[in-house]
């Protein structure tokens, strides 16, 4: 499925709780005990692991900011899928299925573009989940994923060709 033009604003707008100041003791105060962590990102993955957590799901590309990098290194278990730019693959969809239904902590490798794969991660989502990504030169947004949360994005992906 890609991205249409239609929905590029709509997807500039932060899908949870913009975060300015991105220390450690900031963000855990908006992260509940016990809660299912993932982490879109190669920059927020790393982040999150410096300051001692271990997401249960992470997704890299190994870019930011479109500059390649080595992704984070993490102990979790890799899976790998395809995921061109502007687009959302049925095998990424399948993938991030197959990491929820695994024993955490599962990292998905991303051959092309993590950035909307937020879409289908809030979709699929365990209930108790908290979704970290970056938006860049702004902050971190924090989305705890509710029912609201999960209608809100399967509109997304319904509405892309």
């Amino acid at each position: 499925m890609r991205l249409p033009d239609s929905l590029r604003d709509e997807l500039k707008v932060p899908l949870g709780f913009l975060l300015r100041d991105t220390t450690k003791e900031n963000i855990v105060k908006h992260i509940p005990n016990d809660s299912y962590i993932i982490t879109v990102g190669d920059a927020t993955t790393e982040k999150m692991l410096a300051f001692g957590f271990a997401p249960s799901l992470q997704v890299v590309d190994g870019y930011e900011k479109r500059g390649k990098r080595i992704p984070p290194q993490s102990n979790a278990t890799k899976l790998y899928c395809d995921n061109p730019a502007a687009q959302i693959t049925q095998q990424s969809i399948d993938i991030i299925k197959q990491a929820f239904s695994s024993k955490p902590p599962i990292q998905i490798l991303v051959n092309g573009e993590e950035d909307l794969l937020v879409i289908p991660v809030c979709i699929f989502a365990p209930q108790n989940s908290i979704v970290l990504y970056g938006q860049p030169n702004e902050g971190l947004v924090i989305v705890p994923v509710t029912h609201e949360i999960r209608n809100k994005t399967k509109n997304l992906l319904d509405r892309m060709i």
